[in-house]
């Protein structure tokens, strides 16, 4: 069996994956390589011949992310923060600008003990479990409208607490209702949202039109229907000087903002770009 170099798998995967449009077709393949190998994709390097069977993994998967397939269903999985999730479909993929958002919220926790956290519109459990990993002793709760959606949460959730990391609660509500987490009412210190917030019509990645849940991407009211009840129950949850965190579409840069400061518990309201330098989310504290 002639072993084969596995660098010109991977230029060829990336050929492949650029001309179907991938956005990432480099960094795809080499995440297919890695994952077929069951190798981190940094070690690659140090695998420079590889089995006949292995370049023949490595295409058809390649084939696959070809026809837009995501890559975290390839996989299995997706990373946010220092974690991992189980996903497929039925839920809503973590997506890298998400990130920022966490890292805003893990740092506005420092210095605060046993901080309470609710994640709003928690999808996979992505955001929930990568706070509960970097802050072990705060209390997490997440909640979600989707029976899909919790059912990977909850394998998620069971994952991580079996794996010896602080568990989350794990709720099935509106975030629109006015009674969810009613006893936490101001005793909250960080709320975090990554709702729904692509305006309907909004032309999409095939990744995202075939693949996502269109009620984990798409809002009404263009795009602002669940932001708006995030930020009511922000307002609500939150204790004095609590932080909150909302993601939102890169064409809200204005208007949610404005929506936040129309709250007049809330204050020092502030958007922040992503990577690429488009207006990704907002945050502000609670007055007291």
């Amino acid at each position: 069996m002639n072993r084969q170099p596995l660098r010109l798998a991977i230029m060829e995967a990336t050929r492949i994956l650029e001309r179907a449009g991938v956005a990432s077709p480099r960094f795809d393949a080499e995440v297919i390589a890695a994952h077929v190998l069951g190798v981190e994709r940094g070690r690659l390097p140090m695998v420079p011949l590889v089995d006949p069977p292995v370049i023949e993994a490595i295409g058809q998967l390649v084939q696959q992310r070809a026809k837009r397939i995501p890559l975290q269903y390839l996989t299995g999985w997706a990373a946010l923060g220092d974690i991992t999730v189980a996903v497929g479909a039925g839920v809503f993929v973590p997506r890298p600008e998400t990130e920022l958002l966490l890292e805003w919220g893990v740092k506005f926790l420092q210095g605060r003990e046993f901080p309470v956290v609710v994640d709003l519109c928690t999808g996979s459990g992505a955001l929930a479990l990568a706070v509960a990993h970097a802050r072990p002793d705060a209390v997490v709760y997440a909640v979600d409208i989707d029976p899909q959606a919790l059912a990977w949460a909850r394998h998620n959730a069971d994952v991580h607490a079996d794996a010896g990391n602080t568990p989350i609660r794990l709720y099935s509500g509106d975030i629109g209702d006015p009674t969810m987490f009613a006893e936490l009412d101001g005793l909250v210190d960080l709320v975090l949202c990554n709702p729904p917030y692509v305006p309907e019509g909004t032309p999409v990645p095939p990744e995202v039109a075939e693949h996502d849940p269109p009620r984990a991407v798409f809002a009404e009211e263009s795009g602002l229907a669940v932001i708006r009840h995030a930020i009511a129950a922000g307002a609500r949850l939150l204790r004095p000087g609590g932080g909150l965190a909302i993601e939102h579409d890169d064409t809200h840069g204005s208007a949610v903002p404005a929506l936040v400061r129309a709250r007049r518990v809330l204050t020092g309201v502030e958007d922040h770009a992503d990577l690429t330098g488009r207006a990704r989310f907002v945050t502000a504290r609670r007055l007291g």
